[in-house]
């Protein structure tokens, strides 16, 4: 595959089928564009895939953690921690409701979250001082939500699982069984992203699973303003078949049903995703397993592999040398306790040396479905002709 005859090859792109375009065209034929049967539909086909009681479609995964803590009543002045290695929105859910953002420390092994650096910030506090803990199953991989639940349970913490990078991802607890990212097993709340660069693709969407009932009656008011019809719920239920009331303040975090029917047609191919991603992903470690300034990240059998990323001893020339080849890595992510708005608010570069030595070196390199065995050789061919230059 010559440099003169490949396309782009991005580090993520949407997959989308004939199947896909005729169930939205289907639903734009239809009574409703929104607040219709496919919202319901999707729901229940998500919640079943991931394992969980209950899903709540919304209308993005920032949508879905800024629900997620109205709904565990954070309130201004709580603390929360999370992972300084993810995007911004896992911590800015928190700033949205008045709380204060704690970051613990990252395994450099697996860039997930240090459960072990988070018991370390948990016991250097008195006991309430925290509220809540949001891992981060990074790239993929699941955080040992087992040992976090065993965290929150000691400390009386609550769970946010930030799932967006690892639907149908797994781990297995220490009684051999598979616990699924998302299933409500473990996390009081899950939340899931279907940006299109992610497993399910709906341009914009997100979802909230859960197994609490009462979390979930309360994300469905707050996902649409506040408002209900539900005469079990009214105040006054014999008004009239027009009444409703605002209960709560909440916010239009609907997703529509032609998102939603894009949705679950892709749904219904995500195991098929799941399986080539992590067939890239092997073909990548075998290739790289010996290539001097390339390091891999540790790995497990349940990895949902929604980004594959390496840490090159020359990032940044790498990372320029595959854009001169049409290959557009990216980097994933810039510590967010380095931004300016989080700098501003008393964190500074130094504080958390293994998310920001992992930010010095990481590269995501191209992983989605889509990508063909001669796009994936060519990537291959590309890192290891940079290494060898020297």
């Amino acid at each position: 595959m010559s440099t003169s005859t490949t396309r782009p090859i991005p580090y993520g792109r949407q997959h989308i089928t004939e199947a896909d375009e005729q169930a939205v065209i289907r639903t734009l034929r239809s009574d409703f564009l929104t607040q219709g049967p496919q919202v319901a539909e999707f729901e229940q086909q998500f919640a079943r895939y991931i394992g969980a009681e209950y899903a709540v479609a919304v209308s993005n995964g920032t949508a879905a953690l800024h629900l997620c803590a109205l709904a565990l009543n954070v309130q201004p002045g709580q603390r929360v921690i999370t992972s300084p290695i993810t995007f911004a929105a896992s911590a800015n859910c928190v700033r949205y409701c008045g709380g204060e953002v704690h970051f613990a420390d990252i395994d450099p092994a697996t860039a997930l979250l240090d459960l072990k650096a988070v018991r370390r910030l948990l016991e250097s506090h008195p006991k309430g001082f925290f509220h809540g803990l949001i891992p981060v199953d990074f790239a993929g991989l699941p955080v040992n939500l087992e040992e976090a639940r065993q965290l929150a349970d000691e400390f009386g913490l609550w769970i946010i699982e930030d799932a967006c990078h690892a639907p149908g991802g797994s781990f297995t607890d220490s009684h051999g069984n598979e616990q699924r990212c998302g299933s409500g097993q473990l996390a009081d709340l899950a939340i899931f992203s279907f940006h299109p660069v992610k497993h399910i693709a709906t341009g914009e969407g997100g979802m909230i699973t859960t197994n609490r009932r009462d979390l979930y009656e309360r994300l469905l008011l707050l996902r649409t303003h506040g408002i209900t019809k539900d005469t079990a719920q009214l105040t006054r239920p014999d008004e009239g078949g027009w009444y409703y009331e605002m209960q709560d303040l909440g916010y239009n975090y609907r997703m529509p049903d032609m998102l939603c029917a894009l949705g679950i047609s892709q749904l219904k191919r995500a195991e098929e995703g799941l399986d080539r991603r992590r067939a890239i992903a092997a073909l990548y470690d075998t290739a790289f397993a010996n290539v001097p300034g390339i390091e891999l990240l540790r790995a497990n059998e349940g990895h949902a592999y929604h980004l594959y990323i390496v840490q090159a001893a020359d990032r940044r020339g790498l990372y320029d040398f595959l854009r001169t080849r049409q290959i557009f890595a990216q980097v994933h992510y810039i510590p967010v306790h380095t931004m300016p708005y989080y700098q501003q608010l008393g964190w500074k570069t130094g504080d958390l040396p293994h998310a920001e030595n992992y930010y010095a070196h990481c590269l995501s390199l191209p992983m989605f479905p889509a990508l063909t065995d001669e796009e994936q050789q060519y990537v291959i061919e590309s890192v290891v002709e940079f290494v060898n230059r020297g």
